[in-house]
């Protein structure tokens, strides 16, 4: 049974939406993690303002269309996403307004998409999900989608990439240089920025360990 209560102080809005927040097998786009995003989110709004409905809804709704990694649709999975929150909400009553605010939130907070973020709340949702690809958390959530998409640990003869092009395709543990690192550079929110850096350390703490254990 579906936990609306976590999703407090919006655990009536949850009720409503926590059925529709996932579809899909991909355990690293699962409830769980909309719960981690939520958290961050709500404890970046604390710090940032903005208005908590549209927030949680955004985080409620933000994964609700699943597009592997791999899939050549991955730029538009934000998109498609916001289009099925705004029939969602539209069927809830929410008026055209709040719809659209919720749905640019979505819609920008892809690292994909590549969509600036405008209001505080697509700002929020946006640091919210890329701190969930930050420390450790994020490690593991990249080693489970290089499992997912039939990548490897890492190059046995050359794992730091030293004489050899990034190739996070093959080797999951390329993609901390070519994405994960980069992440915390681009945070929005004065708060999201505090927390990044704290979980940007832990993963680089990581990698550095996973290196000298190979």
């Amino acid at each position: 049974m579906y936990k609306a209560e976590a999703f407090s102080p919006h655990e009536t809005l949850a009720a409503s939406l926590i059925a529709l927040a996932t579809e899909g097998d991909d355990g690293s786009h699962d409830l769980a993690h909309i719960l981690r995003v939520f958290r961050n989110a709500m404890r970046i709004h604390t710090g940032e303002g903005g208005d908590g409905r549209i927030l949680a809804a955004a985080v409620l709704l933000h994964d609700c269309v699943a597009v592997e990694k791999n899939s050549p649709l991955r730029a538009k999975a934000s998109a498609l996403a916001a289009e099925k929150a705004s029939v969602i909400l539209a069927e809830l009553g929410w008026s055209a307004a709040d719809i659209g605010t919720v749905g640019h939130a979505i819609t920008a907070h892809s690292f994909s998409a590549g969509v600036t973020p405008r209001t505080i709340e697509a700002k929020i949702l946006q640091d919210a999900d890329r701190l969930d690809a930050i420390g450790m958390v994020g490690a593991a959530r990249c080693f489970y989608i290089g499992g997912r998409m039939g990548s490897g640990l890492y190059d046995p003869f050359d794992p730091a990439a030293t004489n050899r092009p990034l190739d996070d395709k093959r080797y999951a543990i390329d993609h901390f240089q070519t994405k994960l690192f980069k992440l915390a550079e681009g945070f929005q929110t004065e708060t999201g920025r505090r927390l990044a850096a704290a979980r940007d350390k832990s993963l680089r703490d990581f990698l550095s360990a996973f290196m000298d254990e190979i």
